[in-house]
């Protein structure tokens, strides 16, 4: 049995699934051959999305050939789950190691959802310790990494310089939402086919 493949779409620090990315790519998928999309609502505590994610991926494995494309924060944790299970890995406007979220030490909210939450010294401690574990990436040929020089939110020069010996895409101008994402689908779908 040939499996299908699957692109789980990993969203951004206080996003959604039906973030405009991944609907984008749900759209443009929805009816291909070979390729499915999908996402799901990351809780807002990063221990846990983590958790989720792993249950998410393992749950699919034996049934489909699981692919992430990961924006902002989404894009830590596509590096994270890509090194860990060797899986291709599309990152978008990435986080990379180290983050810092100390300065949201404290009570949040989800400006998507409205849900309030804290983030505390543990969760911080244990964040510190994943980007220990992806301080060097190791499987480099499994990474696109798609980045606009206009980022207002993360230095595109710091994700050049950590996915170098990657395959990276730059496109000056644009802002951390990604203008013109669709006019990559079909970018990201052939780094996808290619390997």
């Amino acid at each position: 049995m040939n499996k299908k493949n699957l692109i789980l779409y990993v969203h951004g620090w206080n996003s959604h699934a039906k973030a405009r990315k991944a609907e984008l790519l749900k759209n443009e998928l929805q009816n291909h051959n070979s390729f499915e999309a999908t996402a799901i609502s990351l809780k807002n505590h990063p221990r846990e999305a983590v958790k989720q994610l792993i249950e998410f991926i393992e749950s699919k494995q034996d049934d489909y050939i699981v692919h992430l494309i990961g924006s902002s924060l989404g894009g830590f944790f596509g590096i994270y789950f890509a090194e860990k299970y060797d899986l291709l890995c599309v990152n978008i406007n990435p986080a990379i190691p180290p983050i810092d979220m100390s300065e949201y030490l404290g009570e949040n909210q989800n400006y998507s959802t409205g849900e309030k939450f804290v983030i505390d010294q543990d969760q911080l401690d244990w964040l510190g310790l994943m980007n220990k574990k992806i301080k060097n990436l190791k499987k480099h040929k499994n990474f696109m990494t798609l980045v606009q020089s206009g980022d207002e939110v993360l230095d595109y020069k710091l994700a050049i310089e950590y996915f170098s010996g990657s395959q990276i895409d730059i496109t000056f101008g644009g802002d951390h939402s990604f203008e013109d994402f669709e006019s990559h689908i079909q970018k990201i779908q052939n780094f996808l086919n290619m390997h």
